[in-house]
């Protein structure tokens, strides 16, 4: 007993140990982050950060591609997140400049900042692209995309238009009075009458217009509902996965740290320290190859069954009697504990039981969606992979086998 309690011990601290996040690495400098890019064009000539991997699905991106492959000469885009206190300072400039020099190839670079709009842009080496019509482009792009664009929707109407004929600048329309004399009174009776129609269609199309506004005024279904950009949602759920996988992590470390010091249990203890590491081991090995915030947080109700487990574990090792802890939430384990008892869900002639928080319980009862946790396509359970088919656990008894069996891969 004392063999396998000491290589218990010891396989906690290794676990601690390698609890150390795949994706923690030193900071880059720019001129490594800038061949990191360049590295990466290579392959695609599209590059989006991972930070907006969710945000911009391939149904956005390949009509940047598209039109810039009809282009004819090599273009190279390059959407991220671009602050003050980043690798570049923030500045479209540094990218582009460090970027060409990496990877040293003729053509068009274009850069968005993924939470905005504006392409940024120069040419190398390629003689049929001038300021004139590269300029002018871009702001008729600019013009012809709604404030509310995504960066891709801009820079694929950017490229359609640097394949057209070269387009004017865009001005302000202005009347203007060119002057000159009428050689009789029947030229100035007849401008006199072409200018009165004008100004009554002029008048009479003002009057419906503004018939249609307040009608449109009157009518709050006619409005246009109020939805966050693309890249702006990006933004925000990358920052979401961050900080849920930085507080995932330092449980991961913490619960290593915590099994290691475990005291010497035996019999029903021994069993619940096991099946606390094996939930440890399962949430690192979720966690180091998390693609997406739905990963994470199967990473989060791993940790929380290992926590539960080494509850009590030493719960007996202290002769008490275990605390039952109720489970996470079904539809969105981060809404929290569920409340009361588990709820029968019936869909498509299916009945489930599941744990559910008194939010989804309520949304249920008046047949109403609960908010589920975002998965690739609508609510998470859509996938099909580990989290989906078991409702991160809810409808299986062994999560962290199926995780060890590589099931959640699939």
């Amino acid at each position: 007993m004392k063999v396998r309690y000491a290589l218990t011990v010891v396989l906690a601290l290794v676990l601690s140990i390698a609890a150390v996040p795949a994706g923690a690495r030193p900071a880059q400098t720019p001129a490594e982050r800038a061949r990191e890019i360049a590295t990466a064009l290579a392959k695609d000539p599209l590059y989006v950060d991972p930070a907006y991997a969710t945000g911009l699905p391939a149904n956005l991106r390949e009509p940047v591609r598209t039109r810039a492959k009809a282009l004819g000469y090599p273009v190279y885009t390059i959407i991220l997140p671009l602050t003050p206190s980043d690798t570049f300072e923030g500045k479209e400039r540094n990218v582009i400049t460090l970027v060409m020099d990496a990877l040293r190839k003729p053509g068009l670079y274009v850069v968005v900042d993924g939470g905005g709009r504006f392409p940024w842009y120069e040419a190398k080496d390629v003689p049929q692209l001038d300021d004139k019509k590269l300029n002018s482009a871009r702001q008729h792009a600019l013009d012809d995309t709604g404030y509310d664009a995504g960066p891709t929707e801009v820079v694929a109407r950017f490229y359609e238009l640097l394949a057209g004929p070269a387009l004017p600048a865009p001005t302000r329309t202005t009347t203007s009075n060119r002057g000159g004399t009428s050689r009789d009174g029947d030229d100035d009776s007849s401008g006199g009458m072409i200018a009165a129609g004008i100004f009554v269609a002029i008048l009479a199309l003002l009057v419906v217009l503004g018939l249609v506004i307040g009608r449109r005024r009157r009518n709050p279904a006619a409005r246009k509902a109020f939805t966050i950009p693309p890249h702006v949602a990006a933004t925000v759920a990358a920052e979401r996965r961050r900080r849920l996988t930085k507080e995932t992590t330092a449980e991961l470390t913490q619960l290593g740290s915590d099994l290691a010091a475990l005291p010497t249990v035996a019999g029903e203890g021994l069993r619940h320290q096991q099946l606390a590491l094996d939930a440890h081991d399962a949430a690192g090995r979720v966690l180091d190859a998390s693609r997406d915030l739905v990963d994470v947080v199967g990473a989060m109700v791993l940790l929380d069954q290992g926590r539960q487990e080494y509850d009590a574990a030493r719960a007996l090792a202290a002769g008490r009697k275990p605390v039952a802890v109720q489970p996470m939430c079904a539809f969105n384990p981060l809404h929290g504990r569920v409340s009361g008892r588990p709820t029968r869900v019936e869909a498509d002639g299916n009945t489930l039981t599941l744990p559910l928080c008194a939010d989804c319980k309520q949304a249920l009862k008046h047949k109403n969606a609960p908010a589920s946790l975002p998965g690739d396509d609508g609510p998470y359970w859509h996938g099909d992979d580990l989290w989906a088919r078991t409702f991160f656990g809810a409808i299986t008894d062994d999560l962290p086998a199926a995780v060890s069996r590589g099931e959640y891969r699939s």
